[in-house]
């Protein structure tokens, strides 16, 4: 491994699905030659870029260090080969790289230009580059990721299927708190339209409804009776065609599907993580479980996007990640003061951060609040700021709680505010 002041080949890698294209500068800015093709389909391509890099370093004596930028999943057999052949390899975040884009004042936008500007970004002395997870991480995001994806499909599905009951059947649609609940898809699948529904014998509806619904039979006769009420409404206000009902059909049938799978997902997102249990990621799941409100997706979708957490030295760094940190808008005298979220971190931990805000300033059954600490906190926050913004000031808290557990590898435990103060007074005395 080269020292950080040692001069050193830069090799760039413009990544792309079926072909990159590599360029080197050395390190006085000098692009040497012309760029050079690797074709992912020809290990005689790949091989013939390891000889070229070989090659210039025994004529300028020099080593290599390769940069490319992350795009997507392409770039990892590229990432993978070359640590192979003993390279240092970096890649680049493409906002940085993208940062760096106006480099030729011609506005030139090429796989070739490209490559160059990597090549010459890589040769920056304080540049920063992304952590690539190991394998047993990137293995369980990649799934996480997979199963968000389809998680959102399955709203698609949802959202297409509503817009066909406003048109076809709008009194529907207040019967049920969940149009993609069991008993809501059972009815929809056999009686698709109002006049199905009044035409089924009223004791087939009832015994399919209790069937599905588990709530009783008095419970599921009221359910007849309201949608048989709806029904009827539905032949002074509402229209349908075959189109309509071949499209509810298709849309029930989709949204089963993908939960079926995402169902799958799920499980085989537990055996990888379980498949280890002393391992690293099995150990931090566990670790942010104890946290109140945290589930096992939540936490397995937060370690993974982190990837190696001793990158983070401090919490306003994994606001940063996470794309929770302001957007900052000064220039001169001006400074601005309407500041938002930059956004620019993972969408996926974001998520699950909101959604573990929501939760720990909720309130139970009764009446109680789930995190009493951090409900009085967002009260306060609401005394002077928007809802939103003070659920985002929650996230923060919550991104500080995250990265205690995770530095300390210590469970979780519940402290109030004047309880941490004493905690904290304990812990200096004795270190004094």
């Amino acid at each position: 491994m080269t020292s950080k002041n040692e001069p050193f080949l830069s090799v760039g890698i413009d990544i792309g699905a079926d072909f990159s294209l590599m360029a080197i500068a050395l390190p006085t800015q000098e692009v040497v030659g012309h760029s050079y093709k690797i074709l992912h389909s020809s290990l005689r391509s790949i091989q013939g870029a390891i000889d070229r890099i070989r090659t210039l370093e025994k004529q300028h004596g020099l080593t290599a260090k390769i940069f490319m930028e992350s795009t997507g999943i392409y770039h990892y057999p590229i990432y993978y080969r070359m640590k192979e052949e003993g390279f240092e390899v970096f890649v680049l975040n493409p906002l940085i790289t993208h940062a760096n884009s106006n480099i030729n004042v011609r506005g030139v936008h090429n796989d070739k230009f490209d490559a160059q500007k990597i090549a010459l970004l890589g040769l920056k002395p304080k540049l920063k580059t992304s952590v690539v997870p190991s394998d047993d991480v990137a293995a369980v995001k990649v799934l996480i990721r997979e199963y968000h994806g389809m998680k959102k499909e399955c709203s698609q599905y949802i959202c297409r299927l509503k817009s066909q009951l406003r048109q076809t059947f709008p009194q529907y649609l207040p019967l049920f708190s969940k149009v993609n609940g069991r008993t809501s898809l059972a009815i929809l699948s056999h009686y698709t339209t109002p006049d199905t529904i009044l035409a089924v014998a009223p004791e087939e509806l009832i015994t399919l409804i209790v069937k599905t619904g588990g709530k009783g039979r008095q419970s599921a006769e009221e359910k007849y009776n309201r949608l048989k009420q709806a029904a009827l409404e539905a032949n002074s206000f509402g229209h349908s065609n075959v189109g309509n009902t071949y499209l509810i059909r298709h849309y029930i049938e989709m949204i089963r599907i993908v939960d079926a799978q995402t169902d799958k997902l799920l499980l085989q997102i537990r055996e990888s993580v379980n498949a280890c249990p002393h391992s690293q990621i099995a150990h931090q799941v566990a670790l942010l479980q104890t946290i109140p409100g945290v589930g096992f997706l939540t936490a397995a979708t937060l370690v993974c996007e982190m990837g190696d957490f001793t990158a983070f030295r401090r919490p306003k760094q994994l606001y940063a990640y996470f794309g929770l940190d302001p957007k900052v808008r000064q220039s001169g005298n001006f400074v601005g003061t309407d500041l938002k979220m930059s956004k620019r971190g993972s969408p996926y931990a974001r998520r699950s951060l909101y959604i573990l805000a929501l939760q720990s300033v909720s309130l139970r059954k009764n009446g109680e609040p789930k995190n009493p600490v951090l409900r009085a906190y967002y009260e306060e926050k609401c005394k002077s700021k928007a809802k939103m913004t003070a659920l985002g000031a929650v996230m923060h808290k919550v991104c500080n709680i995250v990265f205690a557990v995770l530095r300390d590898e210590k469970p979780f435990v519940f402290r109030t505010p004047d309880e941490h103060r004493e905690h904290f007074a304990a812990i200096t005395k004795n270190a004094a």
